[in-house]
């Protein structure tokens, strides 16, 4: 007998359990994304669900993983009740419901109450602050205080009365207005509608291992700092955030502070610590202060931000604060990376962004 011939048994390839197969990692961690890409069944119970079911965890050994929709109803077991699905996700139901709460209080001359909106949804007042909180970053107070403030900003930059511009974004009070309106606008509202008039902002500019970096400040704190390669390019991109205020160069005072965030570029050890005048809505707000606590040399992700403001879901909202954020390294968005540790968008450039996390993990190691 020829001892080389391996028995029939032997050359059949080997069965993954359940437990091993990746897919199944994804259903153990509710995995959303997978929604839509993997179904399961479980024999003991006669059920198919979606990988994100919230349903107590089936033993692997009673599963069977399906690509296809298809696949999981042909095991002739009926859809889990919890999950659906064979319908949308919960997640976008809810988002749904959200887009249709934030056209309420869009198209609505006064805020409507949150009961009012619940009921517009037909959700419970309690979980519908928090589905929309989870959804969009922000309480249904919040937003609508966004979208008011969004409103005046429009008025005033298109030569609209401040009287007119309030009314309009429903505030029925000139009182509630004017002490509400150095929050949205960063100054008064005839300072924002003529475009900074009267506002005096120092600035300066300096060279580092980064290029230039351009430093501008109101009487509140430093309200930017620009980075890139020509300087007389970021003096424009200045002019045109403060049209019409007063612009203070080479103020030989003003130069240590430039000097200082050259010398944060440059040894990230010696920290950064200046008073900010920001300016942003409330969830930019709440992103930008999760920033300024990640340490010298640490890394976060988008989603982890998502999670540190409450609200899993905005990821993408986070992106989108990270983008607009004006004042570069003092708000370190260059700190915040994608889930795989890759290098996405940066307002001044991914080279540079780069360069500051290399400088920064070397001196932290």
């Amino acid at each position: 007998m020829d001892m080389n011939i391996r028995p029939a048994s032997a050359l059949r390839p080997l069965r993954l359990s359940i437990a091993d197969d990746p897919r199944w990692a994804r259903i153990v961690t509710r995995d959303k994304s997978a929604d839509g890409q993997l179904w399961y069944s479980v024999s003991t119970t006669g059920i198919y669900c979606r990988p994100s079911c919230s349903s107590r965890r089936a033993n692997p050994k009673n599963v069977a993983l399906h690509d296809t929709i298809e696949s999981a109803r042909a095991t002739g077991f009926r859809p889990c009740k919890r999950c659906n699905p064979d319908g949308p996700s919960l997640d976008t139901e809810n988002a749904t419901l959200v887009a249709k709460a934030c056209r309420i209080i869009e198209e609505s001359e006064e805020e409507p109450s949150l009961e009012e909106l619940a009921v517009a949804v037909d959700r419970s007042p309690s979980y519908f602050h928090r589905m929309f909180k989870a959804s969009t970053g922000l309480t249904p107070k919040a937003y609508a205080a966004g979208h008011r403030a969004k409103k005046v900003r429009e008025g005033l930059e298109t030569g609209t009365s401040v009287t007119e511009a309030m009314y309009d974004a429903g505030f029925n009070s000139s009182g509630r207005f004017y002490e509400k309106s150095n929050g949205m606008l960063g100054m008064t509202p005839t300072q924002y509608r003529e475009g900074g008039t009267n506002e005096d902002i120092k600035f300066a500019i300096g060279q580092s291992c980064l290029g230039a970096i351009l430093v501008a400040s109101s009487s509140k704190g430093v309200a930017s700092i620009l980075l890139g390669d020509d300087p007389d390019a970021l003096v424009r991109n200045l002019q045109d955030r403060f049209p019409k205020a007063r612009l203070i160069g080479m103020d030989r005072d003003y130069e240590a502070l430039i000097a200082q965030v050259c010398g944060f570029v440059e040894n990230p050890d010696v920290g950064l610590d200046l008073p900010l005048d920001v300016r942003g809505t409330a969830f930019q707000r709440r992103v930008w202060q999760v920033l300024q606590e990640i340490p010298v040399g640490g890394r976060m992700s988008y989603s982890e931000v998502a999670r540190r403001i409450g609200s899993p879901s905005a990821t993408r909202a986070v992106a989108g604060a990270c983008a607009a954020n004006n004042i570069a390294v003092a708000i370190p968005c260059h700190r915040v990376v994608r889930n795989d540790g890759a290098l996405s968008g940066y307002a001044w450039g991914v080279d540079r962004k780069r360069a500051l996390l290399d400088r920064e993990a070397l001196q932290s190691a």
